[in-house]
Formats: structure tokens, C-alpha cells, sequence
């Protein structure tokens, strides 16, 4: 899965630390879902859309094989 949560960070010029602080992870979870290391759960795909004011298909992007 791809993800442009790095991309939407500088759209809205946060930190990692701010997102998490958002939505209630560590700042590594969303340092990992950037690194494309971490699929996140549901639930947090969806916060961090929510936070975003996106759908979580614009943020987070199944490839093929996913």
C-alpha cells in the first residue's frame, strides 16, 4: 500500500510529531506508514483522512498484490 501522508504533512506544513499528536499514535507510527514500513489499522487510516479532510482513498492507495 502507498500513501502520501509525507505529501499532505507539507501541504500543511506539520511535523510527524504534530499528526500523531492529532490522532494519537507515536510519532515513529507515522514515520513508519510514511517509509511505507506499517499499514495502519482502519481506524487510524481513518483519523488521519479525517484530519486531512480527505477520503482515506486519496491518502492511502492500494497497489496491486495488496
Amino acid at each position: 500500500m502507498n500513501n502520501t501522508v509525507k505529501i499532505e504533512r507539507a501541504i500543511k506544513d506539520i511535523t510527524q510529531q504534530d499528526l500523531a499528536t492529532a490522532v494519537g499514535v507515536s510519532r515513529q507510527t507515522i514515520n513508519s506508514i510514511e517509509a511505507g514500513g506499517y499499514v495502519p489499522s482502519t481506524v487510524l487510516a481513518l483519523k488521519i483522512a479525517r484530519y486531512f479532510g480527505k477520503p482515506a482513498e486519496a491518502i492511502f492507495i492500494l497497489e496491486d498484490g495488496d
